[in-house]
């Protein structure tokens, strides 16, 4: 099994679920050193999609799941890894037990513009619901959309 960081709406436990059903979910942590943030405007539906970039000193929340060999096809296809729409990229992910090797879905897009108020607010529910602390939460609600 490979273990991935989710991040955004795949924080939501149900759509993982779906999507991955034979991969647990492990743990929660925090990519330290990234930030989310959303481009490729032009390939999403709903506005700009949500992506992680390098930032000294900011943080992400992300659930982490052992994605069994069954579900990492799937769970490429759902991203758009073979359409080139997203990449697989390795990470460092901050638990309580330490410090784990994952990997992440990056957008093949420049950062930049904005998601919709709807994507968002999927976002922000995804990551309550998933444990994120509140003020971290609110910090989404607040984005501008």
């Amino acid at each position: 099994m490979s273990l991935y960081a989710a991040y955004a709406g795949n924080l939501d436990a149900r759509l993982m679920t779906r999507r991955a059903p034979h991969s647990p979910l492990r743990a929660t942590g925090w990519l330290n050193g990234w930030r989310l943030t959303f481009g490729g405007e032009q390939l999403g539906w709903d506005g700009a999609l949500a992506t992680l970039v390098e930032e000294p000193g900011e943080q992400v929340f992300v659930a982490l799941y052992d994605i069994a060999p069954m579900d990492e096809e799937s769970l490429d296809r759902w991203e758009g890894v073979g359409l080139g729409i997203y990449r697989r990229l390795r990470v460092r992910v901050h638990t309580l037990e330490g410090e784990e090797p994952a990997w992440v879905y990056v957008l093949n897009a420049y950062e930049g513009g904005l998601p919709s108020a709807r994507y968002l607010g999927e976002i922000a529910d995804a990551a309550e619901s998933a444990g994120a602390p509140h003020d971290y939460v609110m910090e989404l609600r607040k984005r501008p959309c």
